[in-house]
């Protein structure tokens, strides 16, 4: 009897055990931390022009991501906290948990989803080209720009990846204001940049150029969080959704670039 009251108080025991065990994993879900604090901790570079820099008149954050983050952690009913963290580190420090989330146009990658899990794309982008306004010409691709003259930024991946087109006269320059003041002037056939940065460039121009063709695949940009958060990744999913269907989210990416960058890239 003594032996099976033992066996009898030891599986009590371990099914109080494994009871405990179930009851703080589910209460370390990131979203139970996150209101309990009442910050979502945010993680960007600060450095980032028109994503996240530091405002010289205000000294305070601004850019696009700062106000789609703003937007987020009000759904989820919490203050926005942001932290800076150089590029180069971030990642780690979100692995360290250092903070919550990062929100920096981190492209969803298959090597980053094996260490995190992310919210839904909130913006999409890819190659795309630049031409003058009035220009007639249709370059769909590098291969059309075959014997033409393209601008880039120096020491970019654009450089690079138009270099290795066999034909195209690359004209490399120090950044985008130099290389759109040629296209203007006729100087170059095209330029070549990121769709987003595409969509701010000609926000913020006086100049008579237009996007031109997006080239090549569509990168996808969400917000990785750690593993083993199921009810902060609904929560966020939720928050992102209600952002985009209420207009606010519309309304932030009109006022940075002059379109809606949650749809994919196109040509004016």
């Amino acid at each position: 009897m003594k032996i099976s009251k033992r066996k009898t108080i030891s599986t009590l025991l371990a099914g109080l055990v494994l009871a405990g065990v179930s009851l703080t994993a589910s209460a370390a879900d990131l979203l139970d931390t996150v209101k309990a604090r009442g910050t979502l901790k945010i993680a960007l570079e600060g450095t980032y022009p028109p994503f996240n820099f530091k405002d010289t008149k205000t000294n305070e954050l601004a850019g696009f991501d700062v106000d789609v983050a703003k937007l987020l952690a009000a759904k989820l009913g919490v203050k926005p906290e942001f932290v800076t963290s150089e590029w180069s580190g971030i990642l780690a420090g979100l692995s360290a948990g250092k903070f919550d989330v990062i929100v920096n146009q981190v492209g969803v990658t298959a090597k980053r989803q094996e260490t995190f899990d992310f919210s839904d794309p909130y913006t999409v982008s890819s190659a795309q080209l630049i031409v003058k306004k009035d220009d007639k010409r249709e370059f769909k691709s590098l291969e059309d720009l075959k014997g033409k003259k393209l601008g880039v930024g120096q020491g970019s991946n654009y450089e690079e990846r138009a270099k290795a087109v066999a034909g195209i006269e690359v004209k490399s320059y120090p950044g985008a204001p130099e290389y759109l003041q040629d296209l203007a002037a006729g100087r170059v056939d095209a330029a070549l940049n990121d769709s987003l940065m595409v969509a701010y460039l000609l926000k913020t121009s006086n100049l008579p150029v237009k996007a031109g063709s997006p080239i090549g695949e569509i990168a996808k940009n969400g917000i990785p969080f750690q593993k083993g958060n199921p009810k902060f990744a609904a929560a966020l999913n939720v928050a992102l959704a209600e952002i985009i269907k209420d207009g606010s989210f519309a309304k932030v990416s009109n006022k940075w670039f002059g379109k809606d960058v949650s749809k994919a890239p196109s040509a004016q």
